[in-house]
């Protein structure tokens, strides 16, 4: 079937041009725009009003308050309105995903923030409620991955809440605020030559920002073959969009964290563990409940003892006794051949993951009920399986779009701070036409790697973009404000949240305490991270306002 069919057919659509409901909304967004710019005495004609983009960086919790207040401090300004597009990566996109809960949000921030903190400052998901939305995701999808329990039980910790809402139904009911482009990244294509691992995901559509390769997001997750839907799957909800963007430890050195959740998740739901004895007792195949349990737990522990260089013997024996026990004295199961070596690190690990793998695929045959969740769980921890999804290009054959990208039948997706801490790739695809990007920068560590590392891609992949200086005394004591400008690109405004002007000589000590691993904030600590975000934004008002009018003088110029 020839691309030109397909784009009509509506279901995946390979061109280099913007979703047309998103041309429709950047029509309106810019009347919106140039009232703002007016009330301002920046004057420009409606055919150059200037397209200015907002984005935001990952960083965990600190990422989802800090930007919440910089927003509250744009509008005070009277400078949200001037904004026409909001993208963000990992924690971002969780104070993204809140906001947009509440039609025209933007109209009224001050009481939609009041509520936002509230709930962040309250009481947690419960273990019961966490557990009922991980068996929906997994009973309700072709794919289970370690994405779903992410979601369910360290987003909702987080977030303190169960979002099903999806980006279809409420950007519905939508209409006066910033265009939200959510992001991640195709970990295939990172590890492929040539491959494009930018991927988007907005109200209208999801795909590749680089091929221009999209379907409809309502569609993302169903099964196609050369670009038809040949089985449709239920639009993945908030929680699960949060924890696909915001899944910064699937890098592999976060194993131990989620074992951990793991471990937690199995001690403190015992009322629906006893839930789950009592389901399984009605099953008169079912292998004695409290053996099973304790496999499942000695597995677990097993995998944290060996990454923390502990001697796991005492657990391995037990599972093999356990394991025999439940086969009636005749176990066939068959571990690892080699030994372990705990003194080389990543032997041990490859030891472990099959020693996990060989225990999941034994339990298997065995008809455990609700517990083949937990088995899932495992597996999916043994085989390192993130935000696994069907490939909506599978067996295409468009030559515009990565040959790898067309073979597979599935891809998986994680957080695209692990490619790159910002979203720039999202907003400068070349039909959004970019005049401005203001970055709000809330990374851990280096506060200027995020845009010299988008100064390098993009010229690699001559795409415009301006040459990024810092003066070396900055790199130590970063101040609060930096323009960099280029002839034929994007004015880029790069704002780092911890800096000499909002923390004085203490920049290194409030780094330190507001790391992006932490266990959710307390209400203190909230209030502080807020309070450093605002002053960014309302110390330099005017300098905002300066860039704003220079961009709309270097278009009315061009």
């Amino acid at each position: 079937m020839s691309a030109s069919k397909l784009q009509e057919s509506g279901d995946v659509r390979i061109a280099h041009s913007l979703h047309t409901k998103e041309e429709e909304f950047v029509v309106k967004r810019r009347e919106i725009v140039f009232q703002s710019l007016q009330k301002h005495e920046i004057h420009c004609s409606q055919n150059k009003v200037p397209h200015i983009a907002l984005l935001s960086s990952g960083g965990g919790q600190r990422a989802t308050v800090g930007l919440l207040e910089c927003l509250v401090q744009l509008d005070k300004a009277g400078l949200l309105d001037c904004i026409l597009y909001l993208s963000g990566v990992s924690g971002s996109t969780w104070c993204m995903a809140s906001l947009y809960q509440e039609p025209d949000w933007s109209t009224k921030l001050e009481t939609v923030k009041d509520n936002i903190i509230k709930r962040l400052s309250g009481p947690g998901v419960s273990w019961g409620d966490a557990f009922a939305k991980l068996k929906k995701y997994y009973n309700g999808k072709d794919f289970f991955s370690l994405t779903d329990i992410w979601a369910a039980i360290v987003v909702t910790t987080y977030m303190k809440e169960i979002d099903e809402h999806t980006l279809t139904d409420k950007w519905s009911q939508l209409g006066k605020d910033p265009f939200p482009i959510y992001t991640a990244t195709d970990k295939q294509s990172k590890q492929e030559e040539g491959g494009d691992p930018w991927f988007e995901i907005s109200p209208h559509e999801a795909g590749y920002s680089l091929s221009g390769a999209f379907v409809e997001t309502s569609n993302f997750g169903s099964q196609f073959d050369n670009g038809s839907k040949k089985k449709h799957q239920a639009e993945i909800d908030m929680l699960y969009l949060q924890a696909l963007c915001g899944s910064a430890l699937a890098g592999e050195d976060s194993k131990e964290f989620i074992w951990g959740k793991i471990q937690d998740f199995l001690k403190h739901s015992r009322p629906t563990k006893e839930i789950m004895f009592e389901e399984m007792k009605e099953d008169p195949n079912s292998p004695p409940v409290e053996k099973w349990y304790q496999v499942l737990m000695d597995l677990v522990d097993m995998n944290l003892c060996v990454l923390n260089v502990k001697d796991p013997s005492a657990l391995d024996q037990s599972i093999r006794t356990m394991l025999n026990d439940l086969a009636g004295g005749k176990s066939q199961l068959i571990f690892p051949t080699q030994k372990l070596n705990l003194a080389d690190k990543e032997a041990a690990k490859l030891y472990m993951k099959q020693y996990t793998e060989d225990v999941c695929n034994y339990l298997s045959q065995f008809s455990l009920g609700p517990f083949d969740i937990f088995l899932s769980i495992c597996r999916c921890m043994a085989l390192w399986i993130w935000g696994r999804n069907y490939n909506f290009l599978h067996n295409m054959t468009d030559e515009s779009v990565p040959s790898a990208l067309l073979r597979s039948e599935t891809r998986d997706f994680e957080d695209a701070g692990l490619l790159l801490n910002s979203p720039y790739f999202s907003v400068l695809r070349k039909e959004r036409d970019i005049d401005l990007i203001i970055s709000l920068d809330f990374s851990e560590g280096d506060p200027f790697m995020t845009v010299r590392e988008a100064a390098d891609r993009f010229k690699k992949l001559n795409i415009s973009f301006p040459e990024v200086n810092i003066p070396s005394e900055d790199l130590e004591k970063p101040k609060d404000f930096y323009v960099f400008k280029g002839q034929n690109a994007p004015t880029v405004i790069h704002i780092p949240l911890f800096n000499v002007v909002n923390c004085g000589d203490e920049v290194e000590a409030w780094r330190n305490k507001y790391r992006t691993f932490q266990g959710p904030y307390s209400a203190e600590k909230i209030t502080e991270v807020m309070e450093v975000a605002g002053k960014n934004i309302s110390n330099n008002r005017e300098k905002l306002k300066e860039q704003i009018a220079a961009v709309v003088g270097k278009k009315a110029h061009n």
